[in-house]
């Protein structure tokens, strides 16, 4: 794919390179591990930068580094633990920063992916848009709207996906197969959309919080089997069990891992819920009571 030198540089010069240091009494640490790269793209000139949350959860520190110039403290502003998009804030003016684009992209349209490999190293991939809509994941994700490219991530998650205009579409979050080189995107509408409450409350405030297991779910022709559990979440804390699979949430069936996300997020965190699980063949019924995913992973 070919883009003028001025076009790249600007680009390039608009995404920085995250390194987050957790402490590991964090609960993020057993499964993230405590010290993160990510990427990160500056969508305000007076330093404000989008990522993804999973870099920055939990951070005691976070350093950015910038294309020229010397690492700077951040501070993490905002965190939207549904969507999976954080923002961290630096003190310098002045910064090259993106526009947000308007969510106007259609599958076929030409793409470019930009990461950070480093704290003064980006790469570039470029490709094409291949898929909008659903995109559902293991660990209690429902995306409503995803963009999938065949521009692969060319570096640490939370780099930007990039219109041929320059503007920014969705931030890079995860490879979803190294054999077909596509990435996952968030479209940066999710951030447009909450961009003031995010600022104000540090988080998306006109969303209804939703109940959480902490599971890491994967679905099977019985229903839906526990994969993992994150340790001392609400699931651990009920009595839920790796290779159990849950049939049914307050007597309704869920046979889908869509359908089981769906009937949770109809209650609150806090709420005791009551599942009908299979385990060595028995049928057995457990009282959960269900937690708040920001709250628990809150930073420290």
């Amino acid at each position: 794919m070919d883009v003028s030198v001025e076009f790249a540089r600007h680009l390039l010069g608009a995404v920085v390179n995250l390194h987050a240091l957790v402490p590991k009494a964090h609960p993020s640490s057993r499964i993230l591990g405590n010290e993160r790269m990510g990427s990160g793209v500056v969508v305000d000139a007076s330093g404000l930068i989008l990522t993804v949350n999973y870099v920055v959860m939990g951070a005691q520190t976070v350093d950015v580094g910038f294309l020229k110039g010397r690492r700077v403290k951040a501070e993490v502003v905002a965190q939207d633990f549904d969507v999976g998009l954080a923002l961290v804030r630096v003190k310098r003016q002045g910064l090259t920063a993106v526009p947000l684009a308007d969510g106007d992209v259609s599958c076929g349209d030409p793409v470019i992916a930009v990461a950070s490999t480093g704290p003064q190293e980006r790469r570039i991939g470029g490709g094409l848009v291949t898929y909008l809509g659903e995109f559902e994941a293991y660990w209690e994700y429902l995306l409503d709207r995803g963009i999938v490219s065949s521009a692969p991530n060319p570096g640490f998650g939370g780099g930007g996906l990039f219109s041929m205009t320059g503007a920014i579409l969705g931030v890079v979050s995860l490879n979803l197969n190294e054999i077909v080189r596509c990435s996952l995107a968030i479209p940066v509408d999710n951030y447009r959309e909450h961009a003031s409450e995010m600022l104000r409350y540090g988080r998306v405030m006109s969303r209804p919080k939703r109940a959480w297991l902490g599971v890491f779910a994967h679905a099977v022709e019985e229903g839906v089997v526990i994969a993992g559990i994150v340790p001392e979440g609400p699931g651990d804390r009920g009595g839920l069990q790796e290779g159990d699979v849950i049939v049914s949430l307050n007597a309704e069936e869920v046979p889908s891992r869509k359908e089981l996300y769906l009937s949770l997020w109809r209650h609150g965190p806090g709420e005791k819920l009551t599942l009908e699980v299979m385990r060595d063949n028995r049928l057995r019924r457990l009282e959960v009571t269900t937690g708040d995913r920001a709250e628990f992973f809150k930073q420290i």
